[in-house]
């Protein structure tokens, strides 16, 4: 035994030798050394890589030679890359070794280049590790993180170093961010180092640091909260507001810029309405960035390659020699600023008031703005938080700026290229139509709407056959496959928008809107087929299901289109179409009107059926059988005449508390509430027999955060419990099947209701 591990001990230095030499080659000059590493690469065993990977990290010697520090840094940087493809499988395997290696890494002074790329794998793995992980090594963690930044500000004062402590700031707003509330007891020996970094960070070659330690003391402070950052509120404000006027006197794209835009909008959440009186300050800049035109030029093919990389421009070849240029740098600053001024119309809202009228003119020409997808997206996002800040001058005032986005929003659906921009324009026309409400298209909008909404589902469904027909093609393959995946996955986004849209009308206009629905009703009758692949059905359903709740008792007359789909749904195999279905049949007693009471009737053995499924509480399957339950107690509570309430009564609640749904679990508990306060016999139960269960129900409620204080209901099951209480017997006999973390639940409810 003792000789074969020694004729191994040779063979695993030998290993680990070639292994820092790949590392090596991963990083060489030459395109070919690297593609063929990379190869190598790819085959070597995933806990064989992490060792080697972690002992390069660590300085293990390989043989009687350590990795050379470029081994170590790409060594880091692999493990960063391995945090970010295996998450969290790798965190939750190798947590333990891959965050002391890194921090030991961290705390060797002998290269800062290693440093920095020890502290930016530590970043990336913190961000996927869960924190119930991490909160195991916050103590040595923090402490080391702090050792290390007192050593590296003391370098920056004797001798002006700052990349390793550029990461490390940047590695302690990751460790805050991700731990939240339990960063708290470590808030004082960080902020006084932080500030005194801003402070000493004045010379040109520092504005990165600069920018990245405001960032940093931003994310402290909102991972501790406004009461423990007031006491350095005021500080840290005043360094902000330096840096801001150093700031406009500078160069458009100095490297503190998008640090600054960004650490304000958190300063705004910590600060909340005390952020106002700042608002000024920052907004003047904002808006010259967000406004800024962007370089542009028309180049001979000679002039672009004779261009550097760094100089950051993007060509587009025209042909004939030319290319047209645009440089890239101040986009990404355009689009940072565009997304703040979203940020503070959504936080601050009567504080913005005054600069809506401002900032809507500028976004809603940036609709176009084909340069950026995220400026066009902040365009869009915009336009429902500028309507309600505007609600608040007045209806004249919200109805001339609604006239001045409406025209132009609706034609961006229609022409708007990109398929992920696109749905953040479809969501936000939808948003702005609730917040406007009943009659806000005029009869020219509605007829574009409508051409727009029937030329999308149209194209949905030629792309689906499109694909079909590429699946008989020879060249048909795996990654084809993969690529007429993504494209379906994209098509059925751009549906669920047009089902949101549809949302907003049936519950703004009501029974209104239905005929000028009717243009797209073949369309959606199409979709619930029983032909059509399960998404289609699904959105068809919860398009139904918006008619059934907010256009009844009218939406009976379209009651032969989705009888049927949605009782025989209800054993489709996709748990998200049996959800739409259970749902539809849940509003249909709601809201549906008598018309409804043999539809009711029908679907209640078809519910049962779902929520009795052996299956039906696994991770899949929860939202759809919850839906069912919420469905039978609508029924039992709207059309009572439809099933026999004292024989089902006794199941439904057997089945409570419903966990996932949250929504639907608060109409639960307000049914259960109603009934225990008529003293129904079968749910009290002979001789109070049911009132443990109902206590457990209610503890459980309180439990999964269903229970919202500011709703009725919680006023009335803590008045369920304060009358249980009243018989101490009755008490001690609930309280007895309960843990102590429902006990401290009903405790809770008690006190704050």
């Amino acid at each position: 035994m003792a000789a074969a591990a020694a004729a191994g001990a040779p063979a695993a230095v030998s290993e680990k030798q070639e292994f820092y030499q790949l590392l090596k080659n991963l990083i060489n000059p030459s395109c070919m050394v690297r593609r063929q590493a990379e190869e190598i690469y790819e085959n070597i065993p995933g806990l064989c890589k992490t060792t080697f990977l972690l002992d390069a990290v660590r300085n293990r010697r390989a043989g009687y030679e350590d990795p050379h520090p470029r081994v170590r840094a790409a060594a880091c940087t692999t493990l960063g890359q391995m945090a970010t493809d295996f998450a969290p499988n790798f965190q939750k395997k190798f947590h333990e070794t891959v965050i002391a290696a890194l921090l030991r890494t961290m705390e060797n002074q002998g290269n800062q280049r290693v440093q920095s790329h020890a502290a930016s794998a530590l970043i990336i793995f913190i961000d996927d590790c869960p924190k119930s992980l991490l909160v195991l090594y916050l103590d040595s963690m923090v402490k080391n993180l702090h050792s290390i930044l007192v050593i590296k500000l003391q370098e920056l004062i004797r001798n002006g170093t700052k990349l390793a402590l550029e990461q490390l700031v940047t590695t302690i707003a990751a460790v805050a961010d991700t731990m939240e509330e339990k960063f708290v007891p470590y808030y004082d020996i960080f902020m006084p180092s932080l500030k005194h970094v801003v402070e000493l960070a004045v010379q040109k070659e520092l504005k990165l640091l600069k920018g990245k330690t405001i960032e940093c003391i931003s994310h402290v402070g909102l991972a501790v909260g406004k009461e423990k950052f007031m006491q350095d509120a005021s500080n840290v404000m005043q360094l902000l507001l330096k840096t801001q006027s150093d700031l406009n006197n500078m160069e458009d794209d100095d490297p503190q810029t998008s640090y600054m835009v960004s650490a304000w909008a958190r300063m705004c959440k910590i600060l909340g309405k005390d952020f106002q009186q700042y608002l000024p300050l920052v907004i003047e800049p904002l808006i010259k960035t967000a406004s800024a035109k962007p370089d542009v030029a028309l180049l001979d093919t000679q002039d672009v390659e004779n261009m550097s990389d760094d100089d950051g421009w993007q060509f587009v070849n025209l042909g004939d020699q030319q290319s047209f240029g645009i440089k890239t740098s101040g986009l990404e600053a355009k689009a940072t600023a565009c997304q703040m001024l979203v940020y503070y119309a959504k936080e601050l809202r009567a504080g913005f008031v005054e600069y809506t009228e401002q900032v809507v003119k500028l976004m809603v020409p940036l609709l176009k703005f084909y340069f950026h997808d995220n400026v066009r997206v902040a365009a869009a996002e915009s336009m429902p938080f500028l309507l309600e800040c505007a609600r608040i001058r007045g209806p004249e005032y919200l109805a001339q700026m609604w006239q001045f986005i409406c025209d132009p929003l609706i034609k961006a659906i229609g022409t708007e290229p990109d398929t992920d921009v696109l749905s953040e324009i479809m969501n936000s026309f939808a948003k702005s139509i609730e917040v406007m409400g009943d009659g806000c298209l005029n009869d020219e909008h509605l007829e574009e709407l409508g051409g727009i909404l029937k030329a999308k589902l149209e194209g949905h469904f030629k792309n689906q056959e499109l694909r079909q027909v590429k699946r008989q093609e020879e060249n048909y393959d795996q990654q084809v496959e993969m690529s007429l995946q993504d494209e379906d996955e994209c098509d059925v986004y751009i549906l669920t928008k047009v089902s949101d849209i549809l949302h907003s009308l049936f519950s703004t206009y009501k029974e209104k809107i239905l005929p000028w629905f009717e243009q797209l009703l073949p369309l959606i009758v199409n979709l619930i087929c029983s032909s059509r692949p399960w998404p289609d059905r699904q959105w068809g359903l919860c398009i139904f299901d918006d008619i059934i709740e907010h256009c009844s008792p009218t939406s009976f007359k379209y009651v032969e289109y989705f009888r049927w789909p949605m009782l025989l749904n209800m054993r489709d195999n996709n748990p998200e179409v049996r959800q739409a279905a259970a749902y539809g049949l849940g509003v249909m007693a709601q809201f549906g009107g008598d018309d409804y009471r043999s539809l009711c009737s029908e679907a209640v053995p078809l519910l049962v059926k779902v929520i009795k499924c052996a299956n039906s509480k696994t991770k899949k399957n929860v939202i759809a059988t919850e839906n069912c339950i919420s469905a039978i107690g609508k029924i039992l509570k709207f059309k009572p005449n439809c099933v026999n309430v004292d024989e089902v009564l006794p199941h439904w609640l057997s089945w409570l508390p419903l966990h996932e749904d949250k929504e639907e679990a608060i109409q639960t508990l307000s049914f259960l509430c109603d009934l225990i306060e008529s003293n129904h016999p079968v749910v009290i139960g002979p001789n109070n027999s049911n009132l443990p269960k109902i206590i457990s129900i209610i503890a459980e409620g309180k439990l999964n955060e269903t229970i919202n204080y500011e709703d009725p209901c919680a006023k009335r099951l803590a008045n369920v419990v304060r009358q249980v209480q009243t018989s101490e017997e009755l008490w001690l006999e609930c309280t007895s099947q309960l843990d102590d973390e429902q006990q401290e639940a009903l405790q809770e409810l008690l006190n704050l209701v």
